[in-house]
């Protein structure tokens, strides 16, 4: 047995005293409605999986099948004996993890194999904490997951690749792809701002709800400053938070979409990201916690929302096109400021897109952090419209903050 065998059975073997650990901390390994296995016989399992995958990489097919059968027979055995007083199958289903990890890292996958033990240990471990999750969504929200599901694995590889049109700007399988992007991005968010306990208050309510739409956040809470009696403080901290949130989805979305785009953003948004997260910090920790209330945006996840989003980005994408095409890359800064003031998301992808089809990216990002700056500047305008004098105040010295460190930035690095 060389070395590099010798650790993947080992690992297999730790992994299954990882899990083991586990079910034996749970008690499901003990007592009159005990489970089959328990610390010794995970590590056992884990032991057997990487010898059947080492068996495998030198030659021994069939020992090695013969083996791996008989421990999934086992397993199986002992969840038919189980079930007549409990249908829990937790346990059993873990042993055959365990032993198909097991076997991956016997046959040298040592880094699938651990990450594989890790994420089994922490669902068992987290169970209680998974349970109340769930037991906190409704209905909207599984079928709008469902829903999710059906148009990235039915609509999706239905959709030509394209492209078609002028400047080539119609590919419909990759606009897809990029509005299930931004929709999962804000369908995470709605669903960590439903979590949240609404006790936490406006501050992390507007950090989470940056995740969805930081522009319906300062609406929201410019609007709630005179129809509520919470002080403008945590309402203001909760815009400045959304705001910065803005940043984070930015760059989240040009990694996805073009990594060099999102690497020339990085000092572009360092700035306003640290200015923001300390204001943030520090107001976070003047406020109360104990708001009755926080309104929770509307989900995100629809076909007919996905339709529009889908529809605004064509038409965005179609007009980048044109704008560079006649007026080079000069015009892409202008675009970014004009578009900056509608919809943050079209303007990552178009320049996003232009990037990759030309346009240098620290262009591309400096197009994207002018509408950046156009944007905040929208939402001050909000809060000076819609909120009370001590909101404005408040939420106009945050936001011109993260302003005059966007702007420094642009002038440094643009």
């Amino acid at each position: 047995m060389t070395s590099p065998a010798v650790v993947g059975i080992v690992v297999a073997a730790l992994g299954g005293v990882a899990v083991g650990t586990e079910r034996e901390w749970a008690g499901r390994a003990k007592g009159p409605l005990a489970h089959f296995a328990g610390i010794r016989t995970f590590t056992l399992l884990g032991g057997l999986g990487g010898l059947c995958g080492w068996l495998w990489t030198i030659g021994l097919q069939l020992p090695a099948a013969i083996l791996a059968a008989g421990g999934a027979a086992l397993v199986v055995a002992a969840y038919v004996a189980a079930s007549g007083r409990d249908v829990d199958g937790t346990t059993e289903a873990a042993a055959l993890v365990v032993l198909a990890a097991g076997m991956a890292s016997g046959a040298g996958h040592v880094a699938l194999a651990s990450a594989v033990f890790a994420i089994t240990s922490l669902l068992l471990v987290e169970k209680s904490r998974l349970h109340a999750i769930v037991g906190r969504l409704n209905d909207r929200e599984l079928r709008a997951g469902i829903r999710f599901a059906v148009m990235a694995v039915v609509v999706l590889p239905l959709l030509p690749e394209g492209p078609y049109g002028p400047f080539d700007a119609f590919r419909p399988r990759m606009l897809w792809a990029v509005v299930l992007l931004f929709s999962g991005l804000s369908f995470a968010g709605y669903i960590a701002r439903r979590l949240a306990s609404a006790r936490s208050g406006y501050p992390l309510a507007g950090i989470l709800g940056g995740l969805i739409s930081s522009t319906s956040v300062s609406f929201a809470f410019a609007r709630a400053s005179r129809e509520d009696a919470t002080p403008a403080l945590p309402l203001a901290v909760g815009v400045v938070g959304a705001c910065t949130v803005m940043f984070v989805r930015i760059l989240v979305a040009s990694a996805a979409l073009n990594l060099e785009v999102a690497k020339a953003e990085l000092p572009l948004f360092a700035a306003p990201l640290a200015v923001g997260a300390l204001m943030t910090v520090a107001g976070f920790r003047r406020t109360p916690r104990d708001v009755a209330d926080v309104e929770v945006p509307d989900n995100p996840l629809q076909l007919g929302s996905a339709l529009q989003m889908a529809l605004l980005f064509q038409v965005v994408i179609v007009a980048v096109a044109f704008v560079r095409a006649r007026f080079n890359a000069a015009g892409l800064t202008v675009s970014g400021a004009v578009l900056g003031l509608t919809d943050v998301d079209a303007l990552t992808i178009s320049m996003a897109r232009a990037a990759s089809e030309g346009v240098a990216a620290h262009i591309a990002a400096q197009a994207i952090a002018v509408g950046a700056l156009s944007n905040t500047v929208l939402k001050a305008g909000l809060g000076l419209w819609l909120g009370t004098p001590a909101f404005r105040r408040s939420v106009t010295a945050g936001l011109a903050a993260l302003g005059a460190a966007l702007v420094v930035s642009l002038v440094l690095f643009g």
